[in-house]
């Protein structure tokens, strides 16, 4: 057994992999709060060069630098104040300078990574697949939070995610390189296709191209004949937020809802992962 063969057995890898789910799960906030921000910069510098103007004068803004700091009061938070769920429990939710609120988010992330990398350890064991399913969770993770708070799906993400998806297909992590091809063909122009029906229909736009792309790279990790069930799934599980924001309205639809389609994707394609096939060798039993 090499020096670092250890953290490859059963009882062990889980929780390595628990580990390091957690540092990554404070990065993603980092890509949460900071990734549609850098978006907004770049927008404004190529409008700016669209008038002929200059580009504006800013500080340096990367998922890097600055370092992290409270919003509230503007205190540089510490390493010891930047440990994941342990931080947020010691500090009790608040800053350590001027003791605001830290949302519920941050510790939340944390954790949805680092369940998701743990479970991915224990589900598929010392695999290429395992480190695939965490990346696809990560991924999906900071997407979700994204559109559900700003309304959009960043290619840096989407792209990325999908040709991660490509690439681990080659080795077959999950699929045949051909079925994930297929995937993210079909992933594509299967919600291009609801998109346009649905602006043929009404004259609106019910989704963004961003969810196409997102699917496109379910497909690319999942192949192609996972979809429906994704698709099948992310729309029920649509309903039933709708269904709860409809009953916190007392039965009235709330105009200012907004009815993003990334975290239900997000959802699916999760399910899908870890559990799609038994749901369809299990449906297609009763058949």
């Amino acid at each position: 057994m090499t020096s670092l063969g250890w953290l490859l057995q059963p009882a062990v890898f889980p929780w390595a992999a628990l580990a390091i789910g957690l540092c990554v799960g404070s990065f993603l906030n980092v890509v949460i709060h900071r990734l549609p921000r850098m978006m907004e910069r770049e927008w404004r510098a190529e409008c700016a060069a669209l008038a002929g103007q200059g580009p504006p004068a800013l500080e340096p803004y990367s998922l890097v630098s600055p370092r992290s700091s409270c919003p509230a009061c503007g205190h540089r938070i510490r390493a010891l104040e930047n440990v994941p769920l342990i931080s947020y429990l010691w500090l009790r939710g608040r800053c350590a300078a001027c003791r605001a609120r830290i949302g519920l988010k941050y510790p939340l992330v944390e954790l949805l990574a680092a369940v998701g990398a743990a479970y991915s350890a224990s589900h598929f064991g010392p695999t290429l697949a395992a480190a695939g399913a965490a990346l696809f969770v990560w991924f999906t993770i900071a997407l979700a939070f994204i559109d559900q708070e700003t309304g959009l799906l960043p290619d840096d993400l989407t792209l990325l995610l999908l040709w991660s998806g490509l690439v681990l297909n080659l080795g077959t992590a999950f699929v045949p390189l051909r079925d994930a091809v297929l995937g993210a063909v079909a992933g594509y122009l299967s919600l291009w296709m609801v998109y346009w029906g649905y602006k043929l229909a009404t004259g609106k736009e019910g989704m963004g191209y961003g969810d196409f792309k997102m699917n496109a790279a379910v497909g690319a990790f999942l192949g192609w004949k996972i979809l429906p069930l994704v698709i099948l799934l992310s729309s029920f599980v649509g309903l039933a937020f709708g269904a709860v924001q409809m009953f916190a309205a007392r039965g009235r639809w709330d105009a200012g809802f907004r009815f993003h389609f990334g975290p239900y994707l997000a959802i699916a394609g999760i399910v899908a992962l870890y559990w799609g096939e038994p749901i369809v060798r299990w449906y297609g039993e009763r058949m």
